[in-house]
This record gives C-alpha cells, sequence and structure tokens, in this order.
C-alpha cells in the first residue's frame, strides 16, 4: 500500500547522482578506488585505523567472529532484542549464542550484568549493539570483557554517528559493524562496513573479504601484481564502486540528518510526554544517539496491535523492533533453553512498538502520528 506516512524514507540528492554518474562513465564498477576512498572516510569519520565495506552488516558481523577467531564449541554472547542476523553470524562460524538480557525498559541495551552473569568457560566474545542509536554501557561491557578475556564486537548498525563519553559508536570494541541498509542513517541500497583498530584483525578481514586472496583485480590493474596466492578461507563479501560512491556523497551529510533527526525525536518526546500509557525509553541515556529509530512502549501485547491496526487505518506504518531471537521457531528448535530468564527482553517485546522517524518527516507528520497514537490508545482503554 502507499502510506500517508511511512515508517522510513530514503533521501537522494544531487551529489548521490553525480556520484553515481562518475562511477558509470568511469567504466570499473567492482571494489576499486571509489571503495578505498570511502573506506579512508569512514575510518577518519569514526576515529579508527582501519575500515572495510563489505557487502552488507551481516557479512561484518561474520567476518568480525571469524577474524577473531570463533569457531565451534566456542559461545558468544549475544542481546536477544536485536535483529536475528547478529545471532545468524555467529551461528555461520559453528560457534553458539548465549542470550542476554537488556538493561529494562528505559535502556533497551545489553546489561552488563547480566551478561556476566551468563558467561561460561567456553564463551569467547560478545556482540553489543546499539539499540535505536543508543550506545551500550561500553566502559562497563568491556571491564567484564577484558576481566573474562572476551573479543567484544559492537554491532553498530543503528549507531552511524552516534557518541559516549566522547567516543564514537564503533571504536570501543575490537571491531565494529555498521549497516547501510536502505532504511538506515547512511544508506547504500545494500551493504555494510566493519572497523578496527587492530592491525591483526584488519588483516584477517581484508584477505577474507574476497576470498582468502592476497591480491585483488584492482592491485592488478594497477600493476601491483600480475598473479595472487590464496592463504585463507575467504568469502565474496566484498563492495562495489557504485554503493561506495553513494555512501561517501552520504556520509557528507550524515551530522545534518542526524541533528533533523534529533529534532524530529526531541518532538515526540514532548509531544508524547504526558500521555497516559505510552513510556518512551532513553529518556536520561549519556552521550549522543544517532536517532535510527524511535520505539516507545505501550501498556500491554493487545493494546499494541490495536494501536497497529488503527494507525495502519490512517496509512501510519509502524514496526516492532524487535521479536525477541530466542523466540523464533528455528531458535527455540535449536537452543530450547538459550531464552531461559529474559524476563526484561521479554516484557519489553510484547510492548514495544516503533514509530515513523526520517529526516524528512516533517512537523505536522510527527504532530499526525502522535495525535492518532492518542486516539488509538483512547480507543483501546
Amino acid at each position: 500500500m502507499s502510506w500517508r506516512i511511512p515508517l522510513a524514507d530514503v533521501e537522494m540528492g544531487e551529489a548521490e547522482r553525480q556520484a553515481a554518474d562518475r562511477v558509470l562513465r568511469s567504466g570499473w564498477l567492482s571494489m576499486a578506488g571509489e571503495t578505498e576512498a570511502f573506506e579512508h572516510s569512514l575510518a577518519d569519520r569514526f576515529g579508527v585505523r582501519h575500515a572495510f565495506a563489505v557487502s552488507n552488516a551481516t557479512a561484518a558481523l561474520h567476518l568480525a567472529l571469524a577474524a577473531l577467531g570463533i569457531k565451534a564449541g566456542d559461545q558468544v554472547a549475544v542481546p536477544s532484542l536485536t535483529f536475528v542476523a547478529s545471532a545468524n553470524a555467529i551461528l555461520y562460524t559453528g560457534a553458539e549464542p548465549v542470550f542476554v538480557d537488556i538493561e529494562g525498559p528505559d535502556d533497551l541495551t545489553i546489561s552488563p550484568s547480566d551478561l556476566e552473569r551468563r558467561l561460561t568457560p567456553r564463551t569467547r566474545a560478545v556482540i553489543v549493539m546499539h539499540y535505536a542509536g543508543y550506545v551500550c554501557d561500553m566502559p562497563a561491557i568491556i571491564q567484564v570483557a577484558r576481566r573474562r578475556g572476551l573479543g567484544v564486537v559492537e554491532d553498530a548498525a543503528h549507531a552511524l554517528g552516534a557518541q559516549r563519553e566522547g567516543r564514537n559508536a564503533g571504536a570501543f570494541g575490537d571491531a565494529a559493524c555498521f549497516s547501510f541498509f536502505a532504511n538506515k542513517n547512511l544508506t547504500t541500497g545494500e551493504g555494510g562496513a566493519i572497523v578496527t583498530d587492530r592491525d591483526d584483525l584488519a588483516e584477517r578481514v581484508r584477505l577474507m573479504r574476497s576470498h582468502g586472496m592476497t591480491t585483488l583485480t584492482w592491485d592488478r590493474w594497477k600493476g601491483h601484481a600480475h598473479s595472487y596466492d590464496v592463504v585463507e578461507l575467504g568469502y565474496n563479501y566484498r563492495f562495489d564502486e557504485l554503493r561506495a560512491a553513494i555512501g561517501h556523497a552520504q556520509l557528507g551529510r550524515l551530522d545534518e540528518t542526524n541533528e533533523r533527526r534529533r529534532q524530529i525525536v526531541e518532538r515526540y518526546r514532548r509531544r508524547l510526554g504526558d500521555v497516559p500509557g505510552v513510556r518512551v525509553p532513553f529518556a536520561r541515556h549519556p552521550g549522543t544517539s544517532a536517532h535510527y529509530i524511535f520505539p516507545v512502549l505501550l501498556p500491554d501485547a493487545e493494546t499494541r496491535r490495536q494501536v497497529i491496526e488503527a494507525l495502519s487505518a490512517e496509512g501510519i506504518q509502524t514496526s516492532i523492533h524487535y521479536p525477541p531471537i530466542h523466540r523464533f521457531t528455528y531458535y527455540r528448535w535449536r537452543f530450547p533453553s538459550a531464552g531461559q530468564d529474559l524476563k526484561l527482553t521479554e516484557g519489553v517485546a510484547d510492548r514495544e512498538l516503533t514509530l515513523p522517524l526520517y529526516p524528512s518527516l516533517r512537523n505536522d507528520e510527527v504532530d499526525a502520528v502522535v495525535d492518532e497514537l492518542k486516539r488509538a490508545l483512547s480507543r483501546a482503554a
């Protein structure tokens, strides 16, 4: 259907069109100079030594874990309240996910204390997820990880441009993974990136991204090599020049679009502050959010169902972020006890509703969403 107010929207301007045209005129579409320039800018923007553009964020998560040496028999801690890709990437390595609870209804990120409680001698790493663009309590998580010898991977798909304690999301862990999917703060349609300060991880990612080959087609075209060796089990997780050029153009206005997202969230918060039955998480969260999505908590699952239907009837699209991974059919079958005692996650997941949020969302449209939400809640009461 055609939504009056969609959940998310994509903005492409003249800079993106010119960037794409430049690549098409060059005649070189596979990973090359545009990708290298984009990667350098990503590394500079997020304050890390290395950045690698890859085919999607799931590939980035897989590469990060593989580069850390995660293998069959290992365990990796991960929140259940995240997109399923976080757990799927663990399975790709042969390891097993250990689901961790969230901080609570006012902070939907992973709980450092619950993380430590669930660690076993087999736990080798933790994936944290900066939910909605709010950076997790990384100082506490890093303390737990260093004390227990764990690798730390930041799933920063929501957090392009977010900060905490003066550090960028993506600059805390051993590696971090970003998404450039169509609804993200920076989009190339599909795509992602992995960033790291560790030279050893960077070298492994560099090899594994493209079949474990020591040189690429672009290197050979430039005359830097005439052949190649394969020294690692690798994958085809390469990026391409079109997406790199578009992403580079989008990166140039990330601060501007994130600021507009912040303004929209502030308007939502003001309008919803006195609405009975609506709880807005992250009201006092430290740091600077990327404001990727705007989640609210409703009284219960039945109220949420009624509100979703009422808003949909008015042409307003909403979503749920996320159905907990441990409840999915595949994960219940594969790991039947993995979701035990996730009371905070389950309590939030039954009530969470995501409202529209994107930079071109107008103030009158925000007001319309809130007004329709209030009407729907009064009918559901």
